[in-house]
């Protein structure tokens, strides 16, 4: 679906063009067009190809979507692939933008995803000197836009993080926290496969050798190269803080079976004492003077009773029951 078309000149608005009249405006001097689909049809593809020349690999991929994130160069056309993030109830959305980049035009196409770029618009449009610099200053807000989005994800993600180290010791909680570790770190690992990528093409854009669409707005791609790296180094920390927190987890459920480990323990060894005692006056050989004894039976009960109340108070004291 086609969001809007629209030709820029001078950093202003020109006008909003029709898909047939794109090739009309194409490659005039000082000017750019800039697309933006959303859930585009092979046929929109295929349209968008005829009018900008894309190169049919990158067009293959956009079609088919599921990209690792990546930016790749067709001649004087930048191709990447971003994902986007959402929230979708406790989880997280993955959808995908895929971006090409051209001095005559920018489109951007979006799937599976409610993240819109109009603000992105907006903004670049009441920024006309910005603007002027042409599309590679259009790449950069659009990368900026996606990558600001991360951090939204990662409080919540270090927030959860933080409710569940938070019960880590209360009594029967050990494996339900397992199972919202598990979960987060599955989380954690959208996240990631989203930034890594990023920022290992990222420094392709600025300092060395720099497409030539990028060449003014360097410095803007450094920005947005920094941000990348610190949602690496927070998402390094919440890695290492939720595999140390499984760690703990396991250890208190160790704790807790050695802890019903040592109870059944007390108790069988309480009952084995009175057990045996009882096996003893049990065996009916001829001669057992405690058979005959008129306080035999008394007697009996009453030492099995004493052996058994000095053994749970042993245990006791011991933390064992």
């Amino acid at each position: 679906m086609l969001i809007n078309s629209i030709v820029y000149e001078d950093g202003q608005r020109v006008a909003q063009l029709a898909p047939e009249d794109i090739s009309e405006h194409l490659h005039r001097p000082g000017s750019f067009i800039w697309v933006a689909l959303k859930d585009a049809t092979e046929e929109e593809l295929a349209r968008m190809q005829e009018e900008f020349g894309l190169h049919p690999l990158a067009v293959e991929d956009a079609s088919h979507g599921h990209q690792r994130p990546k930016l790749e160069e067709y001649g004087d056309t930048l191709f990447c692939v971003i994902h986007l993030l959402e929230r979708d109830g406790d989880d997280i959305r993955v959808g995908e933008v895929d971006i090409f980049v051209h001095p005559s035009f920018t489109l951007s196409v979006r799937s599976g995803s409610t993240v819109d770029f109009l603000g992105v618009r907006e903004r670049c449009e009441r920024e006309p000197d910005m603007l002027r610099q042409g599309t590679g200053f259009v790449f950069y807000a659009l990368l900026d836009h996606v990558v600001d989005g991360y951090f939204p994800m990662l409080d919540a993600l270090e927030g959860e993080l933080e409710s569940i180290e938070s019960r880590i010791f209360e009594k029967n909680a050990a494996r339900d926290n397992i199972e919202r570790l598990y979960a987060l770190k599955r989380k954690s690992m959208s996240v990631r496969h989203a930034v890594l990528p990023m920022l290992e093409f990222i420094g392709k854009l600025h300092g060395g050798r720099v497409p030539p669409v990028c060449q003014n707005t360097q410095e803007y791609f450094r920005d947005v190269n920094d941000h990348l790296a610190r949602l690496a180094i927070r998402l390094e920390g919440i890695r290492e803080a939720i595999s140390t927190a499984i760690q703990v987890n396991l250890a208190m459920v160790g704790i807790e079976e050695s802890e019903i480990t040592k109870k059944l323990a007390a108790w069988a060894s309480i009952f084995a004492a009175s057990t045996a005692l009882a096996g003893i006056w049990g065996m009916n050989f001829e001669f057992m003077p405690e058979l005959r004894w008129r306080w035999g039976y008394p007697m009996a009960l009453g030492l099995i009773a004493v052996v058994s109340a000095l053994l749970f108070r042993r245990f006791r004291r011991a933390g064992w029951i």
